[in-house]
Parts: structure tokens; C-alpha cells; sequence
């Protein structure tokens, strides 16, 4: 199935940008009359008409609308720390949004040694991987925080899980396994936190508790930011996809 992405649909007509009339036009060879489908990232699937075949902006008549379609029954927001080589932060946002996720906030922790993305290269993959997965739904990007101001600014989610994996023990608050978290949460707003190479700080950690996340890990083996981060969307993707 072929998807087009536009943000410039209203009043019933769609409008393609260069890159997606091209690719319509040029590549894919459709004309005027050819119907295609269309998702606008907030949602919603269109199903339209072509009427301008201009390989410059394609436009289309708007046939039918499908909302939430491709969508999955949970939401899920990952904050995670850039990694150091920013090909495998790019990996894992790709491969995350292909089983499923909301919203991703890059948070930049005390022991991180990437302080700066360009959160404009993620969004071009995750609407890439939102067309290749068949939804309509582009997950959202954040600006970059520091760790502490994205836990303080997580107030008022009561109903929520927020679950933070570190890789240190505390003999005081012991990790549970995210497995068991998931399996014992009846609700759907979830929150995961991951960690830079150097891990969480010990009081970037404390902050967190003292936010209601909760400590987890993800298994016994050691695993890489990008490694952990997909674990843990795929922990939640296999738990509501039962």
C-alpha cells in the first residue's frame, strides 16, 4: 500500500509538497483521475482523487477520511538520552515508531556526552517509518531538556505510568521488572525514561521517585540506550497487542 504524507489538507482538497509530488509523479507515475492515500500525521488516513498532476504540487480531491487509523490502544511518551553516535538514536526512533509510540522527548542527563540533536532529521525518519508501518499518526518530537526539567514537568499525570530503568541497585527502592509493571497497570498514558551510556545520575534518579516514576529494568543483560529504549516499547507494544 502506498502512503503520501501532507500537513495541507482543508476544505476537502489535499495538497502534496515537492518531495511527495515527485515521488507521486515521477516515481510512482500516478496521473490525474489515479486515486491515493493520504495520512496527515495527526491521525487520520484520506483516501483522495488526483486532480493536478504537477510533479511540483499534486492536488487531490478528498474522498473519504478515516480517523485513528493504524493506531494502537495505549500512548506512550519516550524521554530518552541522544546516544553518542546519533545514527543509533536515529535507529531507534525508526524502528520504535514501526511497533508503535506517541511522542519521544530527548532529555540530556549529567553523565551524557551528546548534548545537541537536530530533532528535524528524527522527524523526517519518524514520518518515513510512519508510512512504511502503515499508520497515520507521526509521533511527536520534543525539543531537547535536561533530565531534571522534563521529570519536573511531568506534574499532574496521577493516572499515568512513569517508569524510570537505571542500571544501579538501591537497596532501599528495588527495580521491578518492566514486564511486571505493564502486566499489573489497567491504564494506557504510559511514560519511560532511559538513560545516557553513563546512566542516570544518583540524583537525577532520586528526583525521578520523587516525581512518582517508578524503577525498573529491563532484564539481566546490559543493554545499550537504543538497545534499552526499544526493549522497553517493545515490552509495551507485546503487553496491549495480547
Amino acid at each position: 500500500m502506498e502512503l503520501f504524507y501532507s500537513k495541507d489538507i482543508e476544505g476537502g482538497v489535499c495538497r502534496l509538497d515537492h518531495d511527495e509530488s515527485g515521488h507521486c509523479i515521477k516515481v510512482l507515475r500516478h496521473r490525474c483521475g489515479d486515486e491515493i492515500s493520504v495520512i496527515d500525521g495527526g491521525g487520520t488516513l484520506h483516501r483522495c482523487r488526483i486532480v493536478s498532476d504537477s510533479h511540483k504540487e499534486v492536488t487531490a480531491q478528498v474522498l473519504e477520511s478515516l480517523r485513528d487509523w493504524g493506531s494502537h490502544p495505549y500512548r506512550l511518551h519516550m524521554a530518552v538520552c541522544p546516544t553518542k553516535n546519533n545514527d543509533r538514536f536515529e535507529w531507534f526512533a525508526e524502528k520504535a515508531c514501526e511497533m508503535g509510540f506517541d511522542e519521544l522527548s530527548p532529555v540530556i542527563g549529567e553523565h551524557s556526552e551528546r548534548k545537541i540533536l537536530k530533532t528535524s532529521r528524527v522527524e523526517k525518519i519518524l514520518i518515513s517509518a510512519t508510512k512504511q508501518s502503515l499508520k497515520a499518526a507521526v509521533p511527536v518530537v520534543n525539543e531537547p531538556v535536561s533530565v531534571k526539567e522534563f521529570i519536573t514537568g511531568q506534574g499532574g499525570q496521577e493516572d499515568s505510568l512513569k517508569l524510570i530503568a537505571y542500571c544501579f541497585e538501591d537497596e532501599d527502592i528495588p527495580r521491578r521488572s518492566i514486564k511486571e509493571m505493564l502486566k499489573g497497570y489497567q491504564g494506557s498514558e504510559i511514560t519511560v525514561m532511559i538513560g545516557p551510556e553513563g546512566d542516570f545520575s544518583k540524583a537525577e534518579a532520586e528526583l525521578a521517585l520523587q516525581h512518582g516514576f517508578i524503577p525498573v529494568h529491563l532484564g539481566a543483560s546490559r543493554l545499550r540506550t537504543e538497545t534499552a529504549a526499544l526493549t522497553a516499547v517493545s515490552a509495551v507494544y507485546l503487553r496491549y497487542m495480547e
